[in-house]
């Protein structure tokens, strides 16, 4: 199902410049609030002065013309396991997207589809489409709480972890951060959370993920509006520059609340 949001909104000499959005398996793989990175994206791509487009795109739907940007959520073994045959046979549309640097963020389910395999606590071997040099593991411990990660490129990020599946780097594979504190990240072990290739970033960061770190919205909205428009440019009026100040105020209120909280 496309969603018109934002329809009409317009850039300099009034053109519009649509920015289309895809919501990867929202009926199946969106719990512990994902939607909110998509209603993220939304408001903050028409605070820029682009026109969201999103699609959402369940088992069965046609795929849409244009892709700028890929948003996929977490789900539980059985919402893996009920998308699997229709995932793949769009794994290589995906992989073409990935390789032409669109961006995409995917979140612990389906971080770990975009992994080369997950093999469920029971034994069930759930095969990925290797977008990602990485492989779960289900494990009776469960990963569960605040999560403060540092990254080179985005600073600290923070989130909140619920995982049992434990996610092993490929030598080479570049983390989405480091864990600082408490936090479990991959594995619990490594020290690691989250994967990198491209313009994709794979997190087990719920919360969810975007509301609280805005360099990471913003990043995959540059990255979108540069590969479709050759450059990131924000066409803003003062009040949608004063609103997006307000959300980002309120986003540095909230990570503070966050990396205060124990797990």
């Amino acid at each position: 199902m496309d969603e018109a949001n934002g329809a009409g909104q317009a850039g300099p000499l009034g053109q519009s410049r649509p920015i289309d959005v895809v919501s990867l398996y929202p009926k199946d793989m969106n719990i512990y609030g994902d939607w909110g990175n998509v209603l993220t994206i939304r408001r903050r791509l028409k605070l820029y002065g682009y026109e969201p487009r999103i699609h959402t795109y369940n088992q069965g739907d046609p795929w849409p013309e244009q892709v700028d940007m890929v948003l996929g959520g977490g789900g539980q073994d059985s919402g893996q396991e009920k998308i699997s045959d229709d995932f793949f046979k769009r794994a290589d549309t995906l992989r073409a997207l990935v390789a032409d640097d669109v961006p995409m963020l995917m979140i612990c389910g389906m971080y770990q589809l975009f992994g080369e395999y997950f093999e469920t606590i029971d034994g069930t071997r759930l095969d990925g489409i290797g977008v990602f040099g990485v492989y779960t593991e289900g494990r009776e411990q469960r990963m569960i709480g605040n999560l403060v990660e540092h990254s080179d490129q985005f600073g600290d990020i923070i989130g909140y972890e619920n995982h049992s599946g434990q996610t092993f780097l490929r030598d080479g594979v570049e983390p989405l951060g480091h864990v600082e504190g408490e936090g479990r990240g991959n594995n619990g072990e490594d020290g690691t959370e989250g994967a990198r290739v491209h313009n994709v970033i794979g997190t087990y960061m719920h919360g969810s993920l975007l509301p609280k770190n805005p360099k990471i919205s913003d990043f995959l909205i540059a990255a979108a509006a540069t590969r479709r428009y050759g450059e990131f440019r924000p066409w803003q009026e003062e009040g949608q520059k004063a609103e997006l100040a307000r959300i980002d105020e309120t986003a540095a209120n909230a990570r503070r609340v966050a990396a205060s909280r124990p797990r």
